[in-house]
């Protein structure tokens, strides 16, 4: 895809491709299971879009829009989708709060003819959704009335947690002003012109060492990554969130991020509260 490409230049009408594209087989391939998803190890997120604010090279174009993890949870420091596990009686109750009339469900076009054809695959749905939206809201003050859902993706299995990681895509309406919690140090805005550009790719070399004292200056690894100037700082994206926004991209636009021989190296070390994170406020 060339970056003057014309869903960069009207948010309206990558809405519209997005929407077509996630929902391209309709009800064949939901991409979700018809057996309820395990609470134990299931979590989702809403993979966010919107526009890129202010004070950036290009705003208004879309963006993708993470979180950067806080010193107080675990993978502090990593970049992710706003999400996380599921808490079944509440969420289950907000699945069915959504589905009125202005809120995302409710607004979703083919969700009526998903709980006619996919009754099961649907409360799936809704319960998923519903997670993503609750921690959203928790996570960065998300205003549910002002994101439009434009559908699922394909699950994404994270092995070093041993989980089931759901996306659900949104929309954001105009420009939120965010509000983050002590789980969030920041929000962060990834545009796709920067996203579909093969130059901002690396290859991470990650110690891994500090996650344990058995495995300190022993355990090495090359992983594909993206890197992002904010300001004074460069964020880089790699691990589940990374796969994730690829998935989008080659859903979306059939883009394939460069492979890793031959990209320039960044080195980065995971510290010993990767898996811990610190005590949150309180604790």
């Amino acid at each position: 895809m060339r970056p003057d490409n014309e869903f960069l230049k009207d948010p309206r009408a990558l809405v519209q491709h997005l929407s077509q594209v996630l929902n391209r087989n309709g009800l064949k391939d939901p991409f979700l299971p018809a057996e309820p998803v395990d609470v134990k190890t299931a979590s989702a997120v809403m993979v966010m879009l919107g526009r890129s604010p202010a004070g950036t090279v290009n705003p208004g174009e879309p963006c993708l829009i993470l979180n950067k993890r806080s010193e107080n949870v675990r993978q502090p420091g990593d970049l992710c989708c706003p999400g996380g596990s599921l808490m079944p009686r509440l969420d289950t109750l907000l699945s069915h709060v959504i589905q009125l009339p202005l809120l995302p469900l409710g607004r979703w076009k083919p969700w009526p003819e998903w709980k006619r054809q996919r009754p099961k695959e649907a409360r799936t749905l809704a319960l998923l959704l519903a997670t993503s939206l609750r921690e959203s809201v928790e996570e960065m003050r998300l205003n549910p009335f002002g994101i439009r859902f434009l559908g699922p993706m394909p699950p994404y299995r994270l092995l070093l947690f041993k989980r089931e990681i759901y996306p659900l895509v949104g929309w954001v309406s105009g420009c939120q002003r965010f509000r983050t919690n002590w789980e969030v140090e920041k929000i962060v805005h990834l545009p796709l012109r920067d996203l579909l550009d093969g130059g901002n790719f690396y290859r991470y070399r990650l110690q891994m060492g500090g996650l344990s004292p058995e495995r300190a200056g022993a355990d090495m690894r090359e992983l594909p990554s993206f890197r992002h100037p904010d300001g004074t700082d460069n964020e880089t994206l790699w691990g589940a969130t990374y796969h994730i926004a690829m998935r989008l991209l080659r859903l979306a636009f059939d883009f394939e991020p460069p492979g890793l021989a031959g990209l320039p190296v960044i080195n980065g070390r995971l510290g010993s509260n990767y898996l811990t994170g610190n005590n949150a406020p309180g604790d």
